[in-house]
């Protein structure tokens, strides 16, 4: 995220964070079911009215860098380095973004807060449908990165099957084996229809 530059904006950033990580604070002592919003504007010390000009809703409380998960996305394919392949890019992103929430893996809640999203149905969902709203941007990219049409089905099946992937690759034991052996699928029926791409 860039940081924001005039004093408002400052502050609505400071705002922000501060409501994200009240939310964390009890959604991992209490449970995120126990929690309400209410509970999250208190602790933060500002009116729920705040909370919902800055948040959607509760879910999105957990999921703070939503915004900046379509920008990287598209950049991991615009961005990658000469040589790799739009489906190995996608495959170090992914396994890169697990950690683009609200805790990252140095933290020592990380565990917590993965315990939390897999066990919270609601949170589940919310991730898995955060992650496929960015299809069509994601698709456009691969489609623009090799020339292809907007439309091109083949850069729609790879975006698909990628963000699809993710949830797969978190549910694994061994997430990195489980990248691994997803994107050699995905990487064989790209190379074969896109060769050097």
């Amino acid at each position: 995220m860039t940081e924001p530059t005039g004093r408002r904006e400052r502050k609505k950033a400071q705002t922000r964070q501060s409501l994200a990580d009240a939310a964390l604070d009890l959604f991992l002592e209490r449970g995120y079911d126990q929690v309400g919003v209410k509970d999250v504007a208190d602790a933060a010390d500002v009116s729920v009215t705040t909370l919902f000009k800055h948040f959607s809703g509760k879910e999105a409380l957990v999921f703070d860098q939503e915004d900046d998960i379509e920008a990287t996305l598209v950049a991991a394919v615009r961005e990658r380095t000469p040589g790799t392949s739009i489906p190995q890019a996608l495959r170090e992103h992914l396994l890169l973004a697990q950690t683009q929430f609200a805790v990252h893996t140095a933290d020592p809640r990380f565990a917590d807060f993965t315990r939390m999203v897999q066990e919270t149905p609601a949170l589940r969902d919310y991730a898995h449908r955060m992650w496929t709203r960015h299809e069509t941007a994601l698709a456009r990219a691969i489609a623009e990165a090799v020339n292809a049409p907007e439309e091109d089905v083949s850069c729609a099946a790879l975006a698909r099957f990628a963000l699809e992937s993710r949830s797969l690759i978190l549910q694994h034991a061994d997430p990195r084996r489980a990248a691994d052996e997803a994107f050699a699928l995905l990487e064989h029926g790209w190379s074969a229809s896109h060769p050097g791409t």
